[in-house]
């Protein structure tokens, strides 16, 4: 398996970020009826709060994240492989290093949600051991939420 770290996002990542939430979101454009909302986030906040990381894969981009640290857990708000790199098991190994930040930073669960018509992520996020918390509407999207305790 290739080596892969996270590492702070910088300026001069910001082309590199909108293009892949760009090309990894395009797809559901037609489920949902419109942009979801990675496609339209506001890249330039996430890295003035250093909530955004780039996903390297043997030192070159391959996707970003955009997380923060709560009380008690991580949220992950956002995350995306490059289409060029998906498939070959960076997302999965991706949160094998999130498990173990966390550990060592005294978190005890990580959490995130999707949008409920990218019905991949509702069979990838429960195969890493998540579990759905929650279904809502907000910001005119249907989400699913999900938590996995460490």
């Amino acid at each position: 398996m290739k080596n892969i770290l996270l590492r702070p996002a910088q300026a001069e990542d910001l082309e590199f970020v909108r293009q892949c939430a760009s090309l990894a979101y395009e797809m559901y454009v037609e489920r949902i009826g419109k942009p979801p909302a990675p496609m339209i986030a506001d890249f330039d906040a996430c890295l003035e709060c250093q909530e955004l990381d780039i996903v390297c894969v043997n030192g070159e981009p391959a996707g970003f994240l955009v997380s923060s640290s709560r009380t008690d857990h991580l949220f992950v708000e956002n995350v995306a492989i490059h289409p060029g790199h998906q498939g070959q098991g960076i997302g999965k190994k991706l949160f094998g290093l999130l498990e173990q930040n966390c550990r060592q930073n005294g978190l005890s669960s990580i959490e995130l949600y999707t949008n409920e018509q990218m019905t991949e992520n509702l069979v990838f996020y429960p195969k890493l051991g998540f579990l759905e918390t929650a279904r809502r509407s907000e910001a005119g999207f249907n989400r699913v939420y999900f938590k996995k305790d460490l």
